[in-house]
């Protein structure tokens, strides 16, 4: 009985080299798992029939079973991301064939295929959670055939078997629910020998999940154990420091600055916030303040971590090039996701656990620190038809409200910010549709509602700054809005 190649993998495998910059959600260490689908083998029939001429016989029939269930059990141990070494054991299940002969009679063959294999395997993140992976390595594998014949068929050696070493290769996509549980969807390709000398290919299609255990990430840099931290006091809707009695051993908390999603960026609404600390530590030049940066526990511990790194370098990155102050009394301190302040089961819990602090040295003098008024951000929810940037007439009394501010506060000037949600095909697309819905919101301001078009800015951001998270219609709607910033002179 012979093999031969079956259908080609279903094209999984040329996913494995989509470039991400995202990360999925898992961490060096051991794994196992098991997969269950549907094994196939091509027969060869015109071989069968020739070796049956070549005995004498003609064969007026061949009916096939070249389909049955194969599984997989394995375990390997994941060296980072994109990188493990996976081992197991496999059964691919039996094949055979009935051929009908004249003269009269019947030849059964069968085969059944079971091994152990070793692959090194490559991954590569579509998404936190979404990733595509290829394999190849090396098969142990053991082949028992059966023969049996009847009428004028006569089978010699019934139960040929043959083990020995061979190759495999694969692809497929794996989906993460958590950072310790995911799906696979995968096509292999074995390479079998049988026991009477023919060679072929078996490919085995199947569905598995996943279990990591032993896993570990890199822990935060520890820091001294500071004094208790005391309460901000809100001056001009601005956390600022409060005063203690021991200046040189107390610290305090003088900011609260939230972020969006996946996100270092910070927001307009907040540099009032970065203001105050700025005109606080110009006061006081011999204070020195740590910047710690946060996230929620959405996506891999190791990259909250350097989110979180990076949101605290970018507020440095603030205060030493916008507000003046010396880098040598900045340090930049990430945590991750863990110092949550709130339940990151909640969208609101995760949004406050995006965040930086400041923590820096308390005095018991804050007469003189003032700040420019505050900035005021007015969301507005605009609900827009598909791929369209027309303003509806039910939002006039909204943006009545901006004009009418506006119009009271003449040495103010306003950006008018678009955002999306994740509708869009490209990014391309999406930043073309949230400028164009911004600049129309400017156009309505000056031609409906009188507002000079000097004192206004348009600006688009498409997906980029996400509020919330995109699993829910209340969150998109969230992420689809047009932000006002009204910016005062200074």
């Amino acid at each position: 009985m012979r093999f031969g190649k079956g259908p080609g993998l279903i094209g999984l495998v040329a996913l494995a080299l989509i470039a991400s910059t995202s990360a999925r959600a898992q961490d060096t260490g051991w794994y196992a798992g098991a997969s269950v689908g549907q094994s196939r083998s091509k027969i060869d029939d015109p071989g069968i029939t020739n070796g049956l001429l070549g005995a004498g016989f003609a064969s007026s029939t061949i009916d096939d079973n070249n389909k049955n269930i194969g599984f997989k059990v394995f375990g390997g141990y994941e060296f980072c991301r994109y990188f493990s070494l996976e081992g197991g054991y496999f059964n691919l299940g039996h094949f055979g064939y009935t051929a009908t002969t004249v003269p009269d009679g019947t030849l059964n063959g069968d085969i059944r295929i079971q091994g152990l294999n070793l692959d090194p395997v490559l991954s590569v993140p579509i998404t936190k959670r979404f990733s595509a992976f290829v394999r190849a390595g090396v098969t142990y594998a053991q082949a028992k055939d059966a023969f049996n014949g009847s009428g004028f068929v006569n089978v010699t050696n019934p139960s040929p078997k043959k083990e020995a070493f061979d190759y495999k290769f694969g692809g497929g996509l794996q989906y993460d629910f958590t950072r310790t549980v995911g799906m696979r969807v995968e096509a292999e390709r074995y390479r079998i020998n049988d026991a009477v000398g023919n060679r072929g290919d078996i490919d085995l299609f199947s569905v598995g999940l996943v279990a990591r255990f032993g896993r570990h990430a890199p822990a935060p840099t520890p820091v001294a154990a500071q004094p208790a931290v005391l309460p901000p006091v809100a001056i001009a809707e601005t956390l600022v420091v409060v005063p203690v009695k021991t200046p040189t051993q107390e610290y305090c908390t003088i900011l609260d600055l939230e972020f969006y999603i996946d996100t270092d960026d910070v927001r307009n609404e907040d540099k009032e916030k970065l203001a105050v600390l700025g005109n606080f530590l110009t006061k006081y030049p011999d204070t020195t303040a740590v910047i710690e940066g946060h996230s929620d526990n959405v996506g891999a511990p190791e990259y909250n971590l350097k989110l979180s790194q990076r949101r605290a370098e970018g507020v440095v990155s603030y205060l030493e090039n916008s507000l003046h102050i010396d880098a040598s009394r900045l340090t930049a301190m990430g945590y991750g996701d863990t110092r949550p302040v709130a339940d990151n089961n909640t969208a609101e819990g995760k949004r406050q656990n995006r965040r930086v602090d400041a923590i820096v040295a308390c005095v018991t003098d804050v007469q003189g620190l003032t700040v420019v008024p505050a900035r005021m951000t007015m969301a507005l929810f605009i609900d827009f038809d598909t791929d369209k940037a027309d303003i509806k007439p039910e939002y006039d009394g909204q943006l009545r409200k901006v004009a009418d501010f506006l119009k009271a506060n003449p040495t103010v000037n306003a950006t008018v910010e678009g955002h999306t949600g994740n509708l869009q095909k490209t990014k391309g697309q999406a930043m073309e549709i949230s400028q164009r819905r911004a600049q129309n919101v400017v156009n309505y301001l000056v031609e409906n509602l009188g507002i000079a078009s000097s004192r206004l800015t348009a600006r688009g951001y498409g997906d980029n700054r996400r509020f919330a998270y995109n699993t829910s219609a209340e969150g998109e709607k969230e992420n689809r809005r047009v932000n006002i910033i009204f910016t005062y002179p200074k």
